[in-house]
């Protein structure tokens, strides 16, 4: 309850001081392509979309994605482990939040987890948040929302970058780019190289997942030490005015170190996990006269996810092939747990009709192949999914958008489905008012209807899928009013999403699991994934944002969220309710931040933020703890020699030394280790202008010559 009070007054005190006064400060305008696919201003934008700009990432200077998102918007929570990001926007979790990159799919599930390692925050050029169902236009997993990250592109010329971050617990970031023009042809190179010791919040396991022992001195780690490595390349041709074709490619390496020795998860036979990723993609796009556009896409990723054993003492492991079914791994040895891999045909045509309609038309197709010896009884599982959509955006009146859109999908297992949207924006001078309707459709992953896996942990879990599971379908509306002039805007969404069929893990008597797994693992509880009988999400999102004066910025966000869902016992006979895992009722973030050029060769910004969440709710293990942390951090512009820019970060992170120390196998509500120190620098050598980029999905001017 002080959480809420404290995020509820600092609100309302931020409201009434802007209030005082309209001073007006030219600032250009923001142009967003995610919610429907084409070209918006920020405040003309049909669909409410929250982003965050380039300025406010170097502000706040985070080193991943997950720092980025949960400490600059209020709808985000993140539950870090070994095989990912356990994210939730607004209730929902990954598998309902569709993340793309320049308009692309991100692939790289794991266990449920998206890794969103994939993405360097050094590239970052603005993040755009769609949230609610966006189905009808980007197909299955857009339920919760869509986060579109834009990359910042190379201009005309030449560049040579390197920005090296440090900071407590080992944590060392290394981002190198080198950008070539030769004619109408370019070529971009990025190097990604991150490590981390980890760290271990307690050392106390907790006594009743491990047969009642008392143990205070575990090695095992909240974090444990990892380190990746990511080298990506992409060439484009511009063979005439308005066009562009571009081929990319992408290699990536991530390793999750994992202690061995005195009660830790990887204790006698140790192994460590590591994941192999690759994608290669090529493209082609046109624009004609600005009024047409065409584009079309292929791709190919590769997402693959192994143990590595580290113990000189053999592990016996049963691999799933009648001929060899057993197989001894030692040190040095590895085991392939899963290869994903994705091909993905785009073509989409947008149309200026007239002055009133602007069409977009598309077709998808995608097939996804699963390889897991170990994990599934058949080795392996395919499927595939094709679309056609449309969308009309019409403008009856001046002040007036309607936009429509109808998305056909036909699944290889579940047949064909429609995925229906509206959505509408009247503006009444600074005031805007949104209302939309949309469904989402989710098909089941092959992980959800084949995958298995045990996981020990004081007693052995084990985790089933289930071909019986039924595609989700999801009703989603939201009102949106905002309110907006130059230096100032709040904006207040309630949204409504229910979510039929709803895809849970649910514990299940170890009756109903298969008698051999049973007898192979002896499980001490067993989880399925489930389709819920009912589910639904609702909530109150507000934002605010006031640009005091040129050099002083005062914002902030507040989140009001309800999960629930019903499931059918079995054992009672009855509908079991259920909150969904991981949901908080009340969330929030402020931040303050100040700006101010000294010299011409130096600027100082300074940013003070801050983030809260109330309890963090689970049906096991334990609800997470409310938590409150701030964060300082200061920006240093060194100034400019010819061709040449230098940039300094530094700051501290949870200056009050906040430390969630709840014993392993038990929810947190959050890992982070207490106060840490972070410094970046970057050297940025250059020299060329601006290039256009002509992909609709980041059709802006990213230019990285230009002053941030």
């Amino acid at each position: 309850m002080q959480i809420k009070r404290l995020t509820w007054c600092a609100l309302v005190v931020l409201v009434m001081v802007a209030a005082r006064g309209q001073e007006k400060y030219d600032t250009l305008p923001e142009v967003v392509v995610t919610a429907t696919g084409t070209q918006h201003r920020l405040k003309d934008v049909p669909v409410q979309t929250e982003v965050v700009t380039r300025r406010e990432l170097q502000q706040y200077g985070g080193r991943s994605l997950e720092e980025i998102l949960g400490g600059l918007t209020a709808s985000f929570a993140f539950s870090e482990d070994d095989m990912g990001s356990q994210m939730q926007m607004n209730g929902l979790g990954n598998s309902y939040i569709l993340i793309l990159v320049d308009g692309k799919r991100l692939h790289g599930d794991n266990g449920g987890q998206n890794d969103l390692g994939l993405i360097d925050p050094a590239r970052i050029e603005r993040i755009e948040i769609v949230k609610g169902a966006s189905s009808a236009l980007y197909g299955s997993d857009a339920i919760a929302g869509v986060i579109n990250i834009i990359t910042r592109k190379p201009a005309k010329g030449w560049l040579l970058e390197n920005g090296t971050r440090g900071g407590s617990y080992g944590d060392l970031r290394q981002h190198n780019a080198v950008g070539l023009t030769f004619g109408r042809v370019q070529s971009f190179t990025n190097f990604h190289y991150r490590r981390s010791d980890g760290w271990q919040n307690t050392g106390v396991e907790d006594p009743a997942q491990i047969g009642g022992r008392v143990i205070t001195d575990s090695r095992n780690k909240t974090v444990n030490r990892n380190r990746l490595y990511q080298l990506s390349q992409r060439l484009t041709w511009q063979p005439a005015e308005g066009m562009e074709v571009y081929a990319d490619g992408m290699w990536y390496h991530k390793r999750i170190f994992r202690p061995n020795g005195k009660y830790a998860v990887a204790d006698v036979h140790g192994y460590d996990l590591s994941y192999d990723d690759a994608a290669l993609s090529a493209g082609w796009a046109w624009h004609l006269k600005e009024r047409h556009h065409l584009t079309a896409d292929v791709s190919w990723n590769r997402h693959g996810y192994f143990y590595d054993y580290t113990s000189d003492e053999g592990w016996l492991v049963e691999t799933g092939d009648k001929t060899n079914p057993y197989y001894i791994y030692y040190d040095g040895d590895r085991a392939l747990q899963a290869d994903q891999r994705r091909t993905m045909v785009q073509l989409k045509g947008v149309s200026e009709l007239s002055g009133h309609h602007r069409m977009t038309v598309g077709y998808d197709f995608r097939h996804d192949w699963l390889k897991a010896p170990l994990r599934i009884d058949n080795r392996r599982a395919t499927d595939w999914t094709q679309a056609l959509y449309a969308q009309d955006e019409w403008n009856p009146l001046k002040r007036l958008n309607v936009t429509a859109g109808l998305r056909v999908d036909h699944n290889e297992q579940f047949g064909v489905h429609l995925t229906p949207k509206l959505s509408s924006m009247l503006s009444l001078g600074n005031y805007k008012l949104r209302a939309s309707w949309a469904q989402g459709f989710k098909s089941p992953t092959l992980k959800e209807m084949h995958y298995r896996y045990v996981r020990d942990m004081g007693g052995v879990r084990l985790f089933l899928g289930n071909t019986s599971l039924k595609p989700q379908v999801s009703n989603y509306v939201s009102l949106n009013g905002e309110y907006a002039v130059s230096n100032f805007s709040v904006s207040i969404t309630g949204y409504y999403n229910r979510v039929h069929d709803m895809i849970n893990l649910v514990t299940i008597p170890a009756s109903q699991a298969p008698g051999e797994l049973i007898l192979r693992y002896d499980p001490a509880f067993v989880r399925e994934y489930k389709n819920l009988e009912k589910a639904y999400t609702t909530g109150i999102d507000v934002n605010l944002k006031w640009n005091v004066t040129r050099e002083i910025t005062l914002g902030g966000g507040y989140s009001y969220l309800q999960a629930k869902g019903r499931v059918y016992d079995e054992e009672t006979e009855r509908l079991q309710r259920l909150t969904i895992d991981g949901t908080a009722h009340h969330k929030s973030n402020v931040f303050a931040t100040w700006n101010h050029r000294f010299t011409q060769s130096y600027r100082l910004g300074i940013g003070l933020y801050g983030r809260t969440s109330s309890t963090r709710h689970y049906e096991n293990y334990g609800n997470g703890k409310a938590y409150q942390l701030w964060r300082l951090s200061t920006t240093h512009d060194l100034g400019h020699a010819r061709n040449t820019t230098y940039r300094l970060e530094a700051g501290i992170d949870n200056i009050f030394n906040y430390v969630d120390r709840t014993p392993h196998l038990r929810h947190l509500g959050t890992t982070t280790p207490g106060t840490t120190l972070f410094a970046s620098l970057v050297i940025r050598f250059h020299k060329g202008k601006t290039l256009k980029n002509n992909n609709n999905n980041s059709n802006l001017k990213h230019n990285y010559n230009e002053e941030d």
